[in-house]
């Protein structure tokens, strides 16, 4: 039943994503600027249609092996803006921002291209994250990125600023400026819970949009506020990939998380007044995304701010799934209000053939919570219970 409803939210959420593009406008680039000519360079307010221009800002055209099309190039004090309108009428929804970003050549792509995205919404509140292309963690020089634009409604709004970042190349001390391409804009219902699960979004099937012709999965940073992580519900330690069982090997439903590298690299959960009454049941799966990553590694699940446990696997790198468990009891804390954190974490890097960086894939996280010898029951099984009872009710005075 658990992955009936799993995979129903999907499917809305792969509903609702189809219609991403129009939040954007022009988000590919391919409506050139007006007043193109044969240089690249365009500089002026509104050059490139849908998008607000300021400082040095490059109109590219891409190779056939990129795909394609065009993409824009953030030269020196280059932004870029444009105003994000909600638009999902009476809905409250999570608004999720995925995007392309590509060094200009292979030496800047060894962590030296990088990019600031600015946030200011309807509410008057700023927000900022850097993001640094990651060394080798694609085929090619381009990478998939996503960011959480917020929490909107009817009538808000958010506006989005890419801003350069100068970096130096280390061989040839030439400056990287960063190229960007593919806006695509999800929104993903508020967070549900389903048969029984504590654990919402388990399966990590609500996240940001996955594009079609990308195999190289979505890049997640650094994000200690869970509210503010594109990955609905989770902190996001280090660097992970978001990866789709289109292109990678996924233990269960559409999408899974394959911890990459950090200090450590991982997720957290927070849960607030976990009920101390209750023993624990913590089910997941750990494995490999069929991607040639070979090794052994080991996976942390820490529980509050004191319990460890350790999982390891070996991986022959062609898509193994380990179903593993854990049990717990959450300690009494004299606070009223009592947090507790689910980490899943590891410090191994692997490497693929073609050299890219690896790791562990996790999945299917299940936590339920028992009462002796009985286990919790959920909620869809007490709505069951009531309307059988209401049927026999009816059936004895009929």
């Amino acid at each position: 039943m658990e992955y009936v409803f799993q995979l129903l939210l999907f499917f809305i959420y792969i509903t609702i994503s189809s219609y991403a593009a129009d939040f954007v406008q022009n988000p590919d680039f391919e409506i050139p600027p007006a007043n193109l000519t044969t240089a690249n360079a365009t500089a002026g307010a509104n050059s490139i249609p849908g998008w607000s221009v300021n400082g040095t800002v490059w109109y590219v055209p891409l190779t056939s092996s990129s795909g394609g099309g065009h993409a824009v190039q953030l030269g020196p004090n280059g932004k870029i803006s444009q105003t994000i309108k909600a638009t999902g009428g009476d809905d409250v929804l999570h608004y999720i921002l995925s995007f392309t970003v590509a060094a200009q050549n292979q030496d800047c792509a060894n962590n030296l291209t990088a990019l600031n995205l600015t946030l200011h919404d309807s509410w008057d509140t700023y927000a900022s994250k850097l993001i640094y292309m990651q060394k080798n963690s694609t085929r090619n020089l381009w990478e998939r990125h996503a960011l959480y634009l917020g929490q909107l409604g009817e009538r808000d709004y958010v506006h989005l600023q890419i801003e350069s970042v100068a970096t130096n190349s280390q061989h040839n001390n030439v400056t990287c400026w960063p190229l960007v391409d593919a806006f695509t804009v999800n929104t993903n219902f508020l967070p549900r819970w389903y048969n029984g699960n504590w654990m919402s979004n388990g399966g990590f099937e609500v996240g940001p949009a996955f594009l079609k012709n990308s195999a190289d999965g979505i890049i997640l940073t650094s994000e200690e506020e869970m509210l503010e992580s594109p990955l609905q519900q989770w902190s996001i330690l280090g660097t992970i990939r978001y990866i789709d069982s289109r292109h990678y090997r996924v233990p269960r439903g559409e999408a899974a998380v394959e911890l990459l590298s950090g200090d450590p690299s991982g997720v957290r959960a927070d849960f607030t007044n976990l009920p101390t009454k209750y023993t624990y049941t913590l089910n997941f799966t750990v494995g490999d995304a069929n991607d040639s990553c070979v090794g052994d590694f080991t996976v942390h699940v820490q529980v509050g701010s004191s319990a460890v446990y350790n999982f390891t696997m070996h991986s022959n790198g062609t898509g193994s799934a380990f179903k593993q468990s854990l049990k717990f009891k959450v300690d009494e804390k004299p606070s009223s209000s009592r947090e507790t954190s689910i980490t899943f974490y590891s410090f191994d890097e692997g490497r693929t053939r073609a050299g890219l960086l690896c790791g562990p894939v996790l999945d299917s996280i299940f936590l339920a919570g028992s009462y002796g010898e009985r286990v919790r029951p959920c909620i869809c099984n007490g709505i069951l219970l009531l309307v059988f009872s209401f049927f026999i009710a009816f059936n004895l005075h009929t």
